[in-house]
């Protein structure tokens, strides 16, 4: 368990690392416009939004403002405005330069988009700051929690021994879910399966969040399943049939956010105009 935490640990810092490359390159695009370095308006709205994220993820409000004043101080040094006396909601630790995150659309989003490396390049680092005992955890947990109704009503009940795959082709990654007694168990990198959904990250995170529709996604094969077809739809088809409002909140937050985010993060690298 020590070592599970250490794990997460490293993750922060990696993010953290991550986070000040993007302050830094703010701070240039800010200087370069001639914006001034705080607005304490777009302040109080990354405490705002941290604070509203925090409560759905059940934190702590005083945690939530901590490690925010502790980024935004940060974010002050690097900018050369530790010394100021002011609070630390003082300057702007925002990922975006003028105050407002970028247009959809604009030229800006797709040069911050383009600073992110895409996930074939994330695939090493993933796996070493996500150690398979670590990933098994985290992706147990999640899938226990969106499908917890149909467990507990024993819609999986027939289907127990069966092993359902995902593969993330750019990242790498490969689990197995083993269907127990009203349990799900993950197993990384897992036995065979016998059926297996197969996809980029972005492409099976449009698929979990339901913003793109399935069989479009299938038929222009950018998702493949593998193996045992049948048992394959049949999954299919109990998740498509599971009330999207029955997924705990904060889950379709993250899967929601997350699938825009690597939708447009994909096309500004492929080129194309951000919609």
């Amino acid at each position: 368990m020590r070592c599970l935490i250490d794990r997460v640990d490293e993750m922060f810092l990696v993010l953290l690392a991550g986070r000040r490359q993007l302050v830094r390159r703010a701070m240039a695009l800010k200087q370069r416009a001639g914006l001034p370095a705080r607005n304490p308006e777009r302040e109080r709205q990354v405490h705002d939004r941290a604070q509203a994220f925090g409560a759905k993820l059940a934190l702590p409000n005083g945690v939530t403002r901590q490690l925010m004043e502790l980024l935004i101080g940060d974010a002050c040094a690097l900018q050369g405005l530790s010394s100021s006396g002011e609070p630390t909601m003082g300057c702007s630790s925002s990922l975006h330069e003028s105050g407002s995150p970028p247009v959809p659309g604009s030229p800006r989003a797709g040069k911050f988009l383009r600073l992110l490396p895409p996930p074939v390049r994330l695939s090493t680092p993933l796996r070493w700051t996500l150690p398979a005992p670590l990933l098994r955890v985290l992706l147990r947990s999640m899938t226990l929690r969106v499908m917890a109704g149909p467990l507990a009503a024993g819609r999986l009940d027939d289907l127990q021994g069966r092993r359902l795959g995902v593969e993330v082709t750019d990242l790498k990654l490969r689990w197995v879910v083993v269907i127990g007694t009203r349990d799900l168990h993950v197993q990384v990198p897992g036995a065979e399966a016998e059926s297996t959904v197969r996809g980029s990250a972005t492409d099976l995170l449009l698929l979990a969040s339901r913003l793109e529709d399935a069989d479009t996604l299938f038929f222009q094969r950018r998702l493949q399943l593998v193996g045992d077809t049948e048992l394959g739809l049949l999954v299919r088809n109990l998740l498509d049939q599971l009330p999207w409002e029955t997924i705990p909140l904060d889950v379709r937050v993250l899967l929601n956010r997350g699938a825009r985010f690597a939708r447009l993060a994909r096309a500004a690298h492929q080129g194309e105009m951000i919609a």
